[in-house]
């Protein structure tokens, strides 16, 4: 299987457009998970896990010029896709209620999944605005951040994907939550 999206994803490099859809149908039920574990208890959002795969792929498939590079790269770009489609929703469902009031505090530990469903569109928003910022400074850390909230990766996948050790991730994962905690709450 690895070797069929190696072979897709060279295809894809290599100028070939038509590689794209084989790509994702052939990872297309593992995109379907991740999707599921993202936007389990979310039952009042208009995006389900298809919907939410469908504009992965269209956002993706548009993108002219991107070069892949290799597995861990195609879910990287997956996951910040689907990070942009959530975001996406979670600001047109504020626009909707506007009103809705301004969180305060974001718990970290609960948001360390969106799959919690814990989170209003205003603390998702929030959280975008300090991973952007944890992008500024950490890139590495970021992308980690990404994977995990956004795409519904947990580090034994991520580790996998990447070929680091989940140990590292581990740590990694303790700073990245310790920077966005700064970010999220500048005042304490």
């Amino acid at each position: 299987m690895a070797d069929d999206v190696a072979t897709l994803i060279e295809a894809a490099n290599g100028g070939d457009p038509s590689a794209v859809q084989p790509l994702f149908a052939r990872v297309y039920g593992e995109l379907k998970v991740l999707a599921r574990k993202q936007l389990a208890g979310a039952a009042a959002s208009t995006l389900n896990t298809t919907a939410l795969v469908h504009e992965a792929y269209l956002k993706l498939a548009k993108s002219d010029g991107r070069e892949l590079r290799g597995r861990v790269h195609f879910f990287a770009l997956t996951a910040k896709a689907m990070r942009q489609i959530v975001i996406d929703h979670a600001r047109a469902r504020l626009t909707d209620k506007r009103g809705g009031g301004n969180a305060q505090w974001i718990d970290v530990e609960a948001a360390s999944s969106l799959s919690s469903g814990e989170l209003a569109p205003d603390e998702l928003l929030r959280l975008d605005r300090a991973l952007t910022q944890l992008g500024e400074d950490e890139p590495r850390l970021a992308q980690l951040v990404e994977m995990r909230f956004f795409g519904g990766l947990d580090l034994a996948e991520i580790a996998l994907l990447q070929a680091t050790s989940e140990r590292t991730l581990c740590r990694d994962w303790r700073r990245a939550k310790a920077q966005l905690y700064v970010h999220l709450h500048p005042d304490v």
